[in-house]
C-alpha cells in the first residue's frame, strides 16, 4: 500500500533502517529523537568534536514525526520573533533578522557540501492578498510588521497585481508580498541521507527505541539505558512523556498532494520558479511545486482534547476535501485533479509561541524546540546553537535572545493551561477564526472584529494558571 505521506512514498529507495537499543551503553551525549533537531545537533557535535560519543535514540523510525510529515519550506524567519526583539534598536533586530535569513542558505550549503540530495529549491514564497479584498490589508500590515521587525527591503517586498500575475495565476489576487529568504525541499530525502552520514561517522543511531524516562546523565528505554553527560531532548510536538507535557502544546497541521500535472496545467497555474506560496486567510495556508511537479498543500492546525500527538500519518476524507476546495479557490486554472496523498503530524509550540534552545549546564539535560510551524530551518539554527552550547563556543548564535545557557527548561518554558481550558480556549479562538474567515470572502465587514479577534487570541496566549 502506498504511504499516505508523499514524502515517505516518494523515495526512490527503501531507507536504511538501523537497530533498536538493547543494553546498557555509556556515550558523551544522547540525543532523543531523530528529527531535524536531533540530526543537526549531531551533526554539529560532530564537526565541533569528533571524539565525542554521540547516540541518537528514535521512537519509531528517522522521519516519524513532525519533520517527516511538514510542508517542505525553510523559511528565513522565526515564528513570535517579535516577543523577543521588537523593543531592540533597528540595527540590533536587523542583525537577528540577518542571521536568520542567511540559516536558509547555510542548509543548502550544508546539502551541497555533504552530497546530499534533498530537492533544494531556493525559489523564495509569495505570500498573495487573494480570494477576497479584506486579504491585501492584512498582506500589507504584515509586511509593515516585517519591515518594523528588522527584515530589509531585498529580503521581502511587495508585489503588485502585475507582478504577481507573472508569478502565479491565482484567483482575484490584488498583490502581496514575495519573500526571498525562503526555499522547498523534501524533508524525508534531507533526513535519510543526514542520518547515513552520521552513523558513517561513528554516531550510532537507534529505531524503535522510545524513551520513557530521562534524568541527568541518563535515557532509559525497555530494553537498554544510554548514560551520558549530556541528555538532549529534540521530539517537538512529541514531547508529551518526557516531563514537557504541560510546556509543549501539541497543534496538528494536515497536507494533500496532487498527482503529477501536466506543462499545460502549470502553464494555467504559473509557479514557473517553483515558488512556495500561501495566502492571508486564518486558515494558514501554504503550498508548493514539487520537483515531480504536484502540488503540495497544507492548512490549519488542530488541537485535540489532552493534547495528544498525531500516530496515524493519513487524514479523513473531511479534511483532504477542505484543503482541496482551498487549493481550488487559490487557483481558478487548476481544474479538476487526483488527490494522491494526504497526512498529517503534530508541531509544537511553547507557551507565548516562543521558540528556545535550554542548557542546564549544571544537570546537563538540553532541548529545543516550541517552532509553531516554522521549524524545519528553526531546527537546523537550534541544532547548531545546542552543539555549541554543549562544546562551550560563543558564537553569535549562543548570543541570541532565545538561547538560555544555563537554565532549567521548567524555569524558561511557560507551563499551559490544564485542561479542559486548553481545549475550550482553543475551540473558541478556533470558532472566531471561521467566523472572520467566512464573513471576509462573503465581503460583510465589521468595524473592530479583527483588532478584537487579535485581542482575543493574544488574552489566551496570555493566560496562565
Amino acid at each position: 500500500m502506498a504511504h499516505p505521506c508523499y514524502w515517505h512514498d516518494s523515495l526512490a529507495t527503501p531507507p536504511v533502517a538501523y537497530s533498536r537499543l538493547d543494553g546498557d551503553i555509556d556515550a558523551d551525549v544522547v540525543i532523543i529523537g531523530a528529527g531535524f533537531t536531533g540530526l543537526w545537533s549531531a551533526y554539529y557535535l560532530g564537526n565541533a568534536d569528533p571524539s565525542l560519543r554521540i547516540v541518537v535514540l528514535e521512537a519509531e523510525h528517522v522521519g516519524y514525526g513532525a519533520s517527516g510529515r511538514n510542508g517542505g519550506w525553510l523559511v528565513g524567519s522565526m515564528a513570535g520573533l517579535d516577543r523577543y526583539i521588537d523593543d531592540w534598536p533597528l540595527a540590533k533586530r536587523q542583525t537577528v533578522c540577518d542571521l536568520l535569513c542567511r540559516n536558509v542558505d547555510d542548509i543548502g550549503a550544508v546539502l551541497e557540501r555533504e552530497g546530499i540530495e534533498a530537492d533544494y529549491h531556493k525559489g523564495g514564497a509569495v505570500y498573495v492578498a487573494a480570494r477576497y479584498p479584506a486579504q491585501e490589508q492584512v498582506q500589507r500590515e504584515y509586511l509593515a510588521h516585517l519591515h518594523h521587525i528588522g527584515f530589509r527591503d531585498e529580503d521581502c517586498r511587495w508585489l503588485d497585481p502585475d507582478a504577481m500575475d507573472r508569478i502565479g495565476r491565482f484567483r482575484d489576487q490584488r498583490g502581496g508580498i514575495l519573500q526571498r529568504q525562503v526555499a522547498t525541499f523534501h524533508p524525508v530525502k534531507l533526513l535519510h541521507g543526514l542520518a547515513v552520514r552520521l552513523v558513517a561517522r561513528g554516531v550510532r543511531l537507534y529505531e524503535h527505541s522510545p524513551v520513557e524516562e530521562t534524568a541527568p546523565g541518563l535515557a532509559r528505554t525497555r530494553h537498554g539505558r544510554v548514560r551520558a553527560r549530556h541528555v538532549v531532548t529534540s521530539t517537538e510536538g512529541y514531547t508529551r512523556h518526557l516531563g514537557l507535557k504541560r510546556h509543549i502544546l501539541p497543534i496538528e497541521s494536515m497536507l494533500i498532494a496532487t498527482e503529477p500535472l501536466s506543462s499545460m496545467q502549470w502553464d494555467e497555474i504559473g509557479l514557473a520558479g517553483r515558488q512556495a506560496f500561501g495566502d492571508a486567510s486564518r486558515l494558514v495556508t501554504y503550498g508548493q511545486r514539487s520537483q515531480d511537479d504536484r502540488l503540495i498543500f497544507g492548512a490549519q492546525g488542530y488541537y485535540h482534547f489532552g493534547g495528544p500527538a498525531r500516530a496515524e500519518f493519513g487524514i479523513s476524507a473531511r479534511h483532504q476535501r477542505m484543503r482541496e476546495g482551498l487549493l481550488n479557490a487559490l487557483f481558478p486554472g487548476l481544474g479538476k485533479v487526483s488527490i494522491t496523498h494526504g497526512w498529517g503530524g503534530t508541531l509544537g509550540l511553547s507557551r507565548h509561541f516562543r521558540p528556545h534552545a535550554i542548557l542546564d549546564a549544571e544537570t546537563g539535560m538540553a532541548t529545543a524546540g516550541g517552532y509553531a510551524g516554522e521549524g524545519a530551518a528553526m531546527a537546523h539554527l537550534m541544532g547548531q546553537t545546542l552543539a555549541e552550547l554543549i562544546t562551550g563556543q560563543q558564537t553569535e548564535r549562543t548570543r541570541m535572545p532565545w538561547v538560555h545557557a544555563n537554565a532549567r527548561p521548567a524555569e524558561v518554558l511557560k507551563r499551559w493551561e490544564p485542561e479542559p481550558l486548553r481545549w475550550m480556549s482553543a475551540q473558541a479562538v478556533s470558532a472566531s477564526y471561521g467566523l472572520e474567515e467566512a464573513m471576509m470572502q462573503r465581503d460583510l465587514h465589521v468595524p473592530g472584529l479583527s483588532p478584537a479577534l487579535n485581542a482575543v487570541n493574544n488574552a489566551v496566549s496570555r493566560m496562565v494558571e
